[in-house]
């Protein structure tokens, strides 16, 4: 298991806000001091500006250094445009890595899949799932997808790869919950699967493993997983059920899929994050 991660990524904060350092630097912690996994730590790469236009406009790159907040949830910190692109560097070196052969995941803060083409929201500046789909597919990769397990829906994600030729996007999420969005299924490539608040866990899997399925009719090539561990029974900002097993499986699961699988670190905000990433790792890696 190669782990892309820069600690720099902990030195951002507003008081009280749950999208934290603690998040990254206890699971840091958890992934340093075990023996159940090897490990090899890799860093971000430089990031050319194309790879993030295609996803984003210009105009965003700018308001990005702007100092003022975006929403309520989306904070200006000093340096954010620096942090989210190296939150994008890190997730193309998982890519490269991936195509490589290697089994990866991208431990960073800012997250992305809420970013859309010309806003910061919900926590995420770059949208890092949409940028890495979309460098996979300019560097030669057929039939990439995005499957979204985060309790939120990727709504970022589904605005930027609507309709773009050689991807889709599968996303399972509570609703009602924050956006809002992803109640049906849009254009010819984005496949929502909504599930109402304290949806039984039986329930909630059959629905995840459901959505693979449909995931494999499209035949990827290579996956990318918006991994967000927050539909755990414990989390703060949603009211879902699953447990720790359920993300070992999850990670089992993707595994069986036989294909390159790019994961990244979405949201997860219980205070458990660090088992919950241990166990979706060990599944990944067949432990």
């Amino acid at each position: 298991m190669k782990i892309f991660t820069d600690e720099r990524c902990t030195t951002y904060f507003r008081l009280g806000h749950p999208e934290r350092p603690e998040r990254i630097a206890t699971t840091l912690k958890k992934l340093k001091s075990q023996t159940a996994l090897p490990i090899a730590w890799g860093a971000p790469g430089p990031v050319d500006e194309q790879a993030i236009l295609r996803a984003h406009a210009r105009e965003h790159l700018e308001r990005l250094r702007e100092p003022r907040d975006f929403d309520a949830d989306t904070p200006f910190y000093e340096d954010i445009d620096r942090y989210a692109r190296a939150s994008v560097g890190a997730a193309l070196a998982a890519l490269d890595a991936a195509r490589a052969g290697d089994s990866v995941f991208s431990l960073m803060r800012p997250p992305g899949h809420h970013a859309t083409r010309q806003r910061a929201m919900g926590f995420c500046y770059l949208n890092n799932p949409a940028i890495t789909a979309l460098a996979a597919v300019a560097a030669g990769e057929k039939r990439v997808a995005v499957y979204d397990f985060d309790v939120h829906h990727g709504n970022g994600t589904e605005a930027i790869l609507l309709n773009q030729p050689n991807t889709a996007v599968y996303s399972i999420h509570q609703h009602p919950c924050y956006p809002g969005t992803g109640t049906r299924n849009v254009g010819d490539n984005c496949f929502n699967f909504p599930l109402p608040p304290q949806t039984p866990r039986g329930e909630y899997r059959h629905v995840l493993e459901s959505a693979l399925e449909h995931l494999q009719c499209f035949k990827p090539r290579l996956v990318i997983v918006s991994a967000g561990f927050d539909a755990y029974l414990h989390d703060p900002l949603a009211q879902e059920t699953l447990e720790r097993e359920d993300f070992h499986w999850l990670g089992a699961s993707l595994r069986r899929l036989g294909v390159p699988i790019v994961s990244l670190l979405e949201g997860g905000y219980s205070e458990d994050l660090p088992d919950l990433i241990l166990a979706y790792l060990t599944g990944l890696e067949g432990k």
